[in-house]
């Protein structure tokens, strides 16, 4: 293609097609006779029928095709990435998260902070750990760089608020003590493949 046929931009002498309808009724007599005509073909019966059908499965069948929320709730994929969840150990019942801050690092949305000492058992503790819900972005990145498995997205979907306060910080993510021992491994986004153990190739030591 030329230079001069590229820069022309004027493309409806060729390309373009001009259809002139010229059927149209004139008086009003003829537009009621269209109405009619385009209202009562076999397509509007059709939806009809279709529509019916639901109702009689839902009336006499009890197949309803609606979703009683909240009260049901539809299921979510495991890798959805919803609102996060903080892991604690079932052995001590201690949080999860050392406090490398890696999820703090690789945040885009740069709405995690931690804050974390030393405690008497020379462990990090983590003091202050929150997210703000306003702005993240639900990347998954922070559940992906954990080296612990601490932080994972969880199922819990529901973060509208009227108030910049109410977004979730550590205590909201946190699992309850309480609710310890129904703690089980996340599969969601984050956690560790069902087959890791065997993806994993054993090297031999050195000594």
């Amino acid at each position: 293609m030329s230079l001069d046929k590229l820069k022309n931009r004027d493309v409806s002498v060729d390309d373009y097609i001009n259809i002139f309808e010229d059927n149209y009724p004139k008086t009003s007599w003829g537009q009621f006779k269209q109405v009619v005509k385009r209202s009562f073909r076999g397509e509007l019966f059709k939806g009809l029928g279709i529509v019916l059908n639901i109702m009689r499965e839902a009336l006499f069948k009890g197949e309803m095709q609606t979703v009683q929320y909240p009260a049901e709730k539809l299921p979510i994929g495991p890798r959805y990435r919803a609102v996060h969840k903080l892991l604690a150990l079932l052995e001590s019942g201690e949080n999860r998260c050392i406090g490398c801050g890696l999820c703090e690092k690789i945040c885009i949305a740069n709405c995690i902070r931690m804050d974390t000492k030393i405690d008497e058992n020379s462990r990090k503790e983590v003091l202050e750990y929150s997210i703000n819900m306003g702005r993240c972005i639900f990347c998954g990145y922070c559940a992906e760089v954990c080296p612990e498995l601490a932080i994972v997205h969880g199922g819990r979907y529901e973060n509208a608020s009227e108030q910049r306060a109410h977004f979730a910080l550590k205590e909201d993510l946190l699992t309850p003590i309480d609710k310890l021992l129904e703690q089980k491994e996340y599969p969601g986004f984050g956690a560790v493949s069902p087959d890791a153990d065997e993806k994993i190739k054993k090297t031999p030591l050195s000594y």
